[in-house]
């Protein structure tokens, strides 16, 4: 890992535009902004979808599209503080703020029993360093701050027990600013005590169509609440994270160090997977896939290079029973050689550098959205991904990459795209170069700005018009 500090404080110096901010790109990543023409209201008439279109497809160029939220006072609200991808993308969000000149405050409102407290330290102080105040969420400056801002808005939908559990009688005259921007997909998360308050809310912000669908039918199923306003935001590539995928250079000097610090050739073929370690991300069904897969190349006799599989996420210092299980699989199946495990990291950039084909192997409902999909896309990869959640809101299968069931039915059927991107160059290549265009058209920073733009103007209309 230290080589690939070096070559990357290298590229820093010799190219200022090379700021890899990947603080936003993690895990599940899967992150960012409100892209796509999907950008539009669960609940909106034609002609409310028709004006969240015309909108997406404003050009790049001319005054930022928050530019109206200048003096605004924002509220952040987070469940936790972590390098998951919820509190990462608020973090975007309050930086996009913070560049047109809205006053942003931040709260965190629990701390897990296992935080780790270098990370919370580092995230704070990137925020403070970016003009974000960060106060204790249970404060009275907490409680004022909500009470004079003109936008609340609560991340994922844990943080819903910060409202009553905080300000109290002051609930009510809180919950016409608020925002939910809700990131989860599994079941656990429809209690009461988090979402009670969700019908009264100004608006609501959900990553996928799939995730909106789904929250939509369970809110009203189990719990016999009506769902507010829900904006279905895509999300989208930072500027940063363009500007090294479009950097050659810095993509080949990142290629090489990260590859020869796997001990890994330039001609050897790359099949990574980048998530947190989880069964929830389907690490312990794509090694399957992946010894499958070799097997095939074997009986089959194709003549291909050395194929490799890369875990980005691993957290070696937890050693969960989950990260024994995998590892141990790899012994037992004496591929030790073939399968490299990478700690989890906040520079993922050097890794989409440096591997051939990104595996989006969540499982269950899928991811609810998977932003780690779109970078790999800006990188020129093609994703292998499950036909779950929102990852098929952004491959294309059969143009951009291949999708598969999730579950053990899945296994055999990745395998075989394993070896379908490994014995066809020429697909493999079109696949990412189409994969690249996609993003360009619909999955970059401006889209997001000017989507996430038509949101804001929305709620804050309607926080007006119910305050």
């Amino acid at each position: 890992m230290g080589k690939q500090a070096t070559a990357w404080n290298t590229i820093q110096k010799k190219r200022w535009t090379l700021m890899i901010l990947a603080l936003f790109t993690l895990l599940t990543l899967t992150f960012f902004f409100f892209t796509r023409s999907a950008f539009n209201s669960c609940n909106s008439t034609d002609h409310f979808q028709a004006q969240i279109q015309s909108a997406s497809q404003t050009s790049s160029s001319g005054p930022n599209p928050l530019g109206f939220m200048k003096s605004k006072l924002v509220l952040l609200v987070s469940h936790e503080l972590s390098l998951s991808g919820g509190p990462l993308l608020l973090m975007e969000l309050a930086f996009l703020l913070r560049g047109v000149g809205a006053e942003v405050v931040w709260i965190t409102n629990q701390k897990p029993a296992q935080a780790d407290d270098g990370v919370i330290y580092s995230l704070e102080r990137k925020m403070l360093d970016r003009g974000v105040q960060v106060f204790s969420a249970k404060s009275q400056k907490a409680i004022d701050t909500a009470m004079k801002a003109d936008l609340v808005v609560l991340n994922t939908a844990v943080a819903g027990k910060w409202l009553e559990g905080v300000l109290k009688e002051n609930v009510k005259q809180v919950l016409p600013k608020v925002l939910w921007w809700i990131h989860e997909m599994r079941g656990h998360y429809f209690k009461l005590e988090y979402v009670k308050h969700l019908p009264f809310v100004a608006g609501a912000m959900i990553d996928s169509h799939t995730t909106a669908e789904y929250w939509k039918n369970r809110t009203r199923e189990r719990l016999g609440i009506k769902m507010p306003e829900t904006y279905v935001v895509h999300l989208g590539n930072s500027k940063d994270l363009m500007e090294v995928a479009e950097d050659s250079v810095a993509k080949r000097v990142l290629r090489e160090h990260v590859r020869e610090s796997l001990g890994v050739r330039d001609d050897d073929l790359l099949f990574a997977i980048i998530n947190s370690v989880s069964r929830g991300k389907g690490q312990d069904l794509f090694l399957h896939s992946f010894y499958e897969s070799l097997h095939l190349i074997q009986e089959k006799k194709q003549q291909v290079p050395s194929v490799h599989a890369v875990i980005v996420g691993s957290d070696m210092n937890a050693q969960t029973k989950f990260e024994t299980e995998l590892r141990n699989f790899v012994l037992e199946k004496k591929i030790q050689d073939r399968v490299h495990f990478v700690n989890k990291t906040l520079t993922v950039a050097p890794y989409l550098a440096a591997i051939d084909v990104l595996v989006q192997n969540s499982q269950a409902r899928g991811e609810c959205f998977g932003r780690i999909t779109i970078e790999a896309m800006a990188f020129q990869l093609p994703v292998l991904g499950t036909a779950a959640g929102g990852t098929m809101e952004i491959v294309v299968n059969g143009t951009t990459g291949l999708l598969h069931p999730i579950g053990k039915e899945g296994v055999i059927p990745l395998a075989n795209n394993i070896l379908k991107l490994a014995t066809h160059v020429e697909r493999r290549l079109t696949m990412g170069k189409k994969g690249y265009e996609r993003v360009k058209d619909v999955f970059l920073e401006h889209h997001m700005s000017q989507r996430i733009s038509f949101v804001l103007k929305k709620v804050l209309q309607k926080a007006q018009v119910l305050g």
